[in-house]
C-alpha cells in the first residue's frame, strides 16, 4: 500500500527531486529504452505526486501541470510511473485516482488531458479518460491523447 505526498516543485527537497528524476531516468529511459529530454522545463509549473512504501522509498509518481502548460486549455498528468518492485501489483489506479484528486483541488472544473502510451488506453478509460482519436509517436513509442472533462469527475 503507498501512501501520497503532493508538493509544488519549490517544496521538494533535493533527495525527494533526485529520487523522482532517478526513478523516471530508470524506466522511461532505461526500462524502455528510449533516449528523450526528460527534464523539459515543466517540473517548476507543477506539482508533483509522489508515491511513498511504507519504508518511505519512492516507488510510484506522477507529474500533475495546470493549463497552458501542456495543453492550452487544460491540465494535465504526466509522467505516470511504477517502480518495478511494485509494477503489475494494482498500484497504478490508485496512483491515478490520487493524481485524479490532487488535479480536480489544484484546479477545479479543468478538464484533465494525458498522452498515453497506446498500450495503456484501457488502462486510463477504466479511470474515466476518453481518446480524442489523435493517436501519434512520441519518442518512437505509439500514444493516444485522453481527456477527462470535468463535467464528469
Amino acid at each position: 500500500m503507498l501512501s501520497f505526498k503532493l508538493k509544488a516543485f519549490s517544496e521538494l527537497s533535493l533527495q525527494e527531486f533526485y529520487a523522482l528524476a532517478q526513478l523516471r531516468q530508470a524506466v522511461f529511459v532505461v526500462e524502455q529504452n528510449c533516449p528523450y529530454l526528460d527534464l523539459d522545463g515543466k517540473d517548476q509549473l507543477g506539482h508533483h505526486l509522489l508515491g511513498l512504501d511504507a519504508q518511505g522509498e519512492l516507488q510510484a509518481y506522477a507529474r500533475i501541470l495546470p493549463a497552458a502548460s501542456s495543453y492550452p486549455e487544460d491540465a494535465s498528468i504526466g509522467r505516470v510511473i511504477s517502480s518495478a518492485k511494485i509494477r503489475g501489483k494494482g498500484q497504478g489506479p490508485a496512483l491515478m485516482q490520487a493524481a485524479i484528486s490532487a488535479c480536480q483541488k489544484l484546479y477545479p472544473q479543468t478538464a484533465i488531458r494525458i498522452s498515453a502510451q497506446s498500450h495503456l488506453v484501457h488502462f486510463y478509460a477504466r479511470l474515466g479518460f476518453q481518446s480524442t482519436g489523435k493517436e501519434y509517436l512520441e519518442d518512437d513509442i505509439p500514444h493516444t491523447e485522453m481527456l477527462l472533462e470535468f463535467k464528469t469527475l
